[in-house]
């Protein structure tokens, strides 16, 4: 895949031409599928560059595989931006679970973690191309992520066959028995026992927790559909998500944050903050401090100087 930065943007690069010409004079082979994606550092986010250049990649692979009436009985799952590789396998042991056939768009669980053994691979892993292509004649589409799918899941809503659907990220029990309830529904089948039993463990140790989460105060900060997952979870374990940072976000999402909000008397009193950074952070725990930080390790700068625990 070929994806801009900044300069080739407000240069205005031909990338048609650029891999045209590639491979015309064989620096690039003629049978390798070559997607481009437009991604200007000064526009959006990381999530929609990567939005941008999953939309190319399938456009690309699936141009012309499209075939009526043909469906390879598969679910394809779209994890979106997620660089926690023990969430695309838990999603993958899920299906495997309950006997659901699946390809995963893009599957970077290996790419990201592949071990090491001393051998280098170049390409550990990965979703197959062929899989990829015949995902636009799959029974059903799954997207895990919202903000970060947006533009992909149109073009897969205008393209594919079988049924579509964007679930929130299963953060929770909530969100977890929704996405399990929908693949039991498009697949028809049952809820494995095996992940009944999961499902009650996971109400013991909330409850066990409870007595130190209930009732403390929480700031998080993040990407937009992480943001909505983990403060659904601070909600049912009866903690306030006080302070809600997503930098680059729209009047949409927080509109969608407040209604979350308006769900748990726990929510009262909770603020999102939207197209502000973790500067902007650092002055809320600074001047309404909370017991706790969750956020990735950037937040570590203001969980130093307010000295809050990140987790």
């Amino acid at each position: 895949p070929v994806y801009t930065t900044c300069m080739p943007e407000v240069i205005g690069d031909d990338l048609t031409a650029y891999i045209k010409n590639a491979k015309q004079k064989e620096l690039i082979p003629e049978d390798i599928p070559t997607p481009y994606a437009n991604t200007p550092s000064f526009n959006g986010t990381h999530i929609h560059g990567y939005d941008a250049m999953l939309r190319a990649i399938l456009k690309d692979l699936t141009a012309g595989q499209k075939i009526e009436d043909k469906c390879t009985g598969k679910l394809n799952i779209i994890p979106g931006f997620d660089g926690n590789v023990g969430n695309l396998r838990e999603y993958k042991r899920i299906c495997e679970l309950m006997g659901i056939p699946y390809t995963m768009l893009a599957d970077v669980s290996d790419v990201f973690d592949s071990g090491c053994d001393g051998e280098y691979k170049l390409y550990p892993g990965g979703t197959k191309l062929e899989d990829a292509a015949e995902s636009i004649n799959g029974k059903a589409t799954i997207a895990m992520q919202k903000y970060s799918t947006a533009n992909t899941m149109k073009f897969i809503n205008a393209e594919y066959a079988g049924a579509k659907e964007v679930l929130p990220m299963p953060f929770g029990i909530k969100k977890t028995d929704e996405m399990l309830l929908k693949l039991s529904e498009l697949f028809g089948k049952p809820i494995p026992e095996e992940l009944k039993k999961e499902r009650a463990l996971a109400v013991d140790a909330m409850t066990d927790a409870h007595q130190y989460l209930h009732g403390r105060k929480f700031a998080v900060a993040g990407d937009h559909d992480y943001l909505l997952g983990i403060v659904s979870f601070l909600l049912e374990m009866g903690a306030h998500p006080w302070h809600i940072v997503c930098s680059r976000a729209t009047k949409k999402f927080k509109k969608e944050m407040d209604a979350l909000l308006e769900t748990s008397p726990f929510g009262e009193g909770c603020t999102c903050y939207i197209n502000k950074d973790l500067w902007h952070l650092r002055s809320l725990l600074m001047t309404d401090p909370v017991d706790g930080i969750i956020g990735d390790t950037h937040a570590k700068w203001a969980d130093r100087d307010a000295g809050i625990q990140l987790v």
